[in-house]
C-alpha cells in the first residue's frame, strides 16, 4: 500500500523555548515561505502556527524505509543549515509552550486563517498548540476506498492508545496522557460534524462521505465561510482526501522521532491486510474506547492490544516486521505519553526530558534506546 506521512514539530530556540519563526526558517532555506519546499530529500512547509514546521518525504511510497530516509534527511539537513540556532522537538503538543509564544502565520492564505477565527477562535491550545503525524493511505478503487475508511475508524481507539504523547499542557500534568486530542475535538465545537466526535460513522459507498461533506458545506456556507468549504476541512480521525487521492488518519500524537512515526504505519497497514481481524465497529463502544485511550493510553486497552499485535504480526512484509518491535514495546510498557509521565513523576525534570526528546529526533533514536555514539 502506497503511503505517505505529514510531521509536525515544534521550532524551539536554545533551551527549548518555542519560536514563532518558521517563516524566517522557509525562506532562508529557499528564499521564499509558501508552498513546499525542498530541504535534503524532504518537502518542509508551514503550518497554522509559526512555532511549528511540518516535514514530509519528497514522494509517497510503497517501502516504509524510503518514507524514514527520506523525512531524516531532512531534518540532518535542518540541523546542518542551522546547527543550534534551533532545536526541533516532536510530541503531540509542546510541553511548555504558553499562547502568547505563538503566532498565527500571517503572510498567505490568510482569508483561511481570518474564516476559521471568526467561526472558532484560534487563540487556542486546540489550534496554536497542536502536533500530528499523519499518515496517508493510498486508495485504488472507491471499494477500497470505502474499505479503508470503515476499517481504520474501527482502529482508532487502539491507534491512539499507541501514540498518545501529549501529556503535558503549559508545563503541567493535567491527567490525561493524550492532552492534544482533547483540545483538537473541540476546537471546531460550532460545527460539531467537522471533528464528528473524532470516530466517524461507517460509509456504504463514496457517495455516502460526499453527501456528509456536503453537510459539513452547509453549515459553514451558513456561517459565511464558504471559503472553508474543501474537502480538508473534514476534521474526524479518518478523512478521505480525493485530491491525493488517500485516506488519511489523523489521530496520531507526533512520536519523538521519525522511526516511532514510521513503526506506526507499519502496524497500520499490517492491521489493515487483516481480514479475518474481527473488529468493534459499534460507534458507542467505539467512543467509549477512545475516551479510555486519550486519558490512559494502552493502560486499559492492553490485552486488546496484545490480540491486534498478533494479528499485524502474521501479516506484515518483511519491512513491516522490522519495526513493529517498537509497538510491541509500547502496548507492553505503555505509550511514549505513559513513559514520559512515569519520568517526570520519578524526577519532575521536564526540561531533561524535553532535551532528551530533542536527542531522540535528531538522532531517530526512540526513547529509552541507548544513545549513539
Amino acid at each position: 500500500m502506497k503511503t505517505g506521512t505529514e510531521h509536525e514539530y515544534s521550532l524551539n530556540g536554545p533551551g527549548l523555548v518555542p519560536l514563532p519563526e518558521s517563516d524566517r526558517v522557509l525562506e532562508e532555506v529557499s528564499g521564499r515561505w509558501d508552498g513546499e519546499i525542498p530541504l535534503g530529500r524532504s518537502i518542509i512547509c508551514k503550518e497554522l502556527q509559526k512555532t511549528v514546521l511540518e516535514f514530509a518525504p519528497e514522494h509517497p511510497s510503497f517501502r516504509l524505509s524510503v518514507l524514514e530516509s527520506s523525512v531524516q534527511d531532512g531534518i540532518r539537513e535542518f540541523y546542518r543549515r542551522f546547527q543550534d540556532r534551533y532545536i526541533l522537538l516532536g510530541l503531540g503538543m509542546h510541553p511548555t509552550l504558553l499562547l502568547d509564544e505563538t503566532l498565527i502565520w500571517d503572510h498567505d492564505e490568510g482569508e483561511y486563517y481570518e474564516a476559521y477565527d471568526r467561526l472558532f477562535f484560534l487563540q487556542q491550545h486546540g489550534w496554536l498548540n497542536i502536533q500530528a503525524l499523519q499518515v496517508n493511505l493510498e486508495y485504488r478503487s472507491e471499494d477500497a476506498l470505502v474499505e479503508i475508511h470503515n476499517r481504520v475508524r474501527c482502529l482508532i481507539p487502539f491507534l491512539i492508545a499507541v501514540s498518545a504523547a501529549s501529556p503535558f499542557v503549559e508545563g503541567k500534568v493535567p491527567g490525561p496522557v493524550d492532552n492534544r486530542l482533547i483540545y483538537y475535538r473541540e476546537n471546531q465545537a460550532q460545527v460539531p460534524a467537522i471533528c464528528n466526535g473524532i470516530v466517524p460513522d461507517p460509509i456504504a459507498s463514496v457517495g455516502d462521505y460526499r453527501k456528509r461533506l456536503a453537510g459539513i458545506y452547509r453549515e459553514l456556507e451558513a456561517r459565511g465561510a464558504s471559503i472553508l468549504c474543501e474537502e480538508w476541512v473534514a476534521s474526524a480521525g479518518v478523512i478521505v482526501r480525493f485530491s491525493r487521492p488517500c485516506v488519511e488518519i489523523k489521530v496520531p500524537d507526533e512520536q519523538e522521532c521519525v522511526r516511532s512515526d514510521i513503526a506506526f504505519c507499519a502496524f497500520v497497514r499490517a492491521l489493515l491486510r487483516a481480514r479475518d481481524l474481527p473488529l468493534e465497529e459499534d460507534r458507542g463502544a467505539l467512543l467509549d474506547m477512545t475516551e479510555t485511550a486519550i486519558h490512559t493510553g494502552t493502560a486499559e486497552l492492553e490485552d486488546d492490544l496484545k490480540t491486534l499485535y498478533r494479528y499485524a504480526e502474521k501479516s506484515a512484509t518483511r519491512e513491516e516486521l522490522r519495526y513493529l518491535p517498537l509497538i510491541k514495546r509500547r502496548i507492553e510498557e505503555g505509550s511514549l505519553g505513559q513513559i514520559l509521565l512515569e519520568r517526570y513523576r520519578d524526577t519532575g525534570d521536564l526540561r531533561g526530558i524535553m532535551q532528551d526528546l530533542a536527542m531522540c529526533l535528531k538522532e531517530n533514536r526512540p526513547y529509552g534506546e541507548e544513545q549513539k555514539g
